[in-house]
């Protein structure tokens, strides 16, 4: 075997060579280490800053397009103020007595001891009347003296009050009402006064701000502030329009009293509240209102189309309770109202509308706005399913009546 022996010279060349490279590496691995350190300082930097851009952005633009400066609530409230009224009503209510008995009718003491009842020939009975009041809001749609409100601010009242912005105080007379949605229009005679500006309701979405004035608790030129909650909410037992929902806050008094938005301008009259909660109030859009403002003014009956149905889509519940397909769908009739189109047409309860006039419906407020297109007296052609089998029926339009 052959030993190679390195000289001193050889060792120290090489020891010289590995120390020079090692201090290479070392210095090209520091340098990659600071430039790649560098690199993503600078690009997390650019990143927060423009973030932070962005975010200052929002909040410029917010600020700029919902507050235009801090007074712009008041500036609102301040401008519709004289356009807003309160109403007060005295109300005479007619009360059916002939069910009462009177303290000594049939009495058996006279029959046991004298051998009859001098109270036996009833007397004539004359309907009781009782005397109340009432208080509401209102608004004022033209500078003659035309305000528009609740109807239910102003049913039965024989006498209303309208005190404007100024506290004067105006006999008011009613000229118009919808019971059908609950409006109505009144007027006083006054001049040059300022009417509010509607707006269009069918533009305002979910999370817009919203405002109401009126006079809840009788303390007129209240201003809440809120938001629009929710739309196209259904109350029969309100009115049959589809109302906006808000958490401004509204109290007994709001009634008939305008909801705004952030412009200043009506998107809807406040109508209600939800009284087993808090901050849940209703509004009738204004653009229902808008279609029927100058047939109220003139005092004219609104019409409104209507077939006298109750209904609801179904549901697998439903189904199964009707002994129907689970994949069964439609709107089924859950009660037909006497003396009603439907009833005259022969639709009962059961049937399941599958189309009208070849279109098929499964909500219920598709069906009830198509309803609402079509005038009064046009046929209209509904299939329903009934005993398992497709049956034809002919409903003329008739015109929603109050009873």
């Amino acid at each position: 075997m052959k030993i190679i022996n390195f000289d001193s010279n050889f060792k120290k060349a090489v020891a010289k060579n590995l120390v020079m490279f090692l201090v290479c590496v070392a210095v090209s691995t520091a340098l990659s280490f600071f430039l790649i350190s560098y690199m993503f300082k600078n690009s997390v930097n650019k990143e927060a800053s423009s973030q932070i851009s962005t975010v200052s952005a929002i909040s410029a633009n917010v600020s700029k397009n919902i507050f235009d400066g801090s007074n712009k609530i008041a500036d609102i409230a301040e401008e519709v103020s004289p356009s807003v009224v309160h109403i007060n009503t005295e109300i005479v209510q007619t009360i059916d007595n002939s069910n009462i008995e009177f303290f000594f009718n049939n009495d058996q003491f006279f029959k046991r001891f004298f051998g009859f009842s001098p109270f036996e020939e009833e007397m004539p009975r004359q309907p009781l009347q009782k005397k109340s009041s009432g208080m509401g809001s209102g608004f004022i749609i033209s500078d003659d003296g035309y305000i528009l409100t609740n109807f239910h601010v102003v049913k039965n009242a024989f006498k209303i009050i309208v005190k404007t912005k100024d506290n004067k105080e105006c006999i008011a007379k009613l000229v118009g009402k919808d019971t059908y949605s609950d409006l109505a229009v009144i007027k006083i005679n006054e001049k040059d006064l300022k009417p509010a500006l509607l707006g269009d309701s069918s533009t305002i979405r979910p999370g817009e701000w919203a405002i109401a004035v009126g006079s809840p608790q009788g303390l007129d030129h209240t201003v809440t502030l809120g938001i629009v909650s929710a739309l196209s909410r259904q109350i029969p037992e309100l009115s049959n329009v589809s109302f906006i929902q808000t958490d401004a806050a509204i109290n007994p008094g709001n009634s008939g009293g305008p909801l705004l938005n952030i412009k200043g301008e009506v998107i809807g009259i406040n109508t209600a509240i939800m009284g087993t909660a808090q901050n849940i109030g209703f509004a009738i859009p204004v653009n229902v209102a808008k279609t029927i403002v100058d047939q109220l003014k003139s005092g004219q009956t609104i019409g409104h189309p209507w077939i006298g149905i109750a209904m609801s889509p179904v549901t697998k519940e439903i189904a199964e309770a009707l002994g129907v397909s689970a994949k069964t769908q439609g709107i089924v009739i859950s009660k037909v109202l006497p003396n009603s189109p439907a009833e005259d047409a022969g639709l009962t309860e059961g049937d399941i509308i599958q189309r009208i006039d070849g279109k098929r419906f499964i909500d219920s407020k598709e069906l009830q706005t198509y309803i609402k297109s079509k005038k009064i007296g046009e046929n209209i052609n509904v299939q329903v399913l009934r005993d398992g089998n497709i049956v034809g029926k002919k409903v003329k339009i008739g015109n929603w009546q109050e009873n």
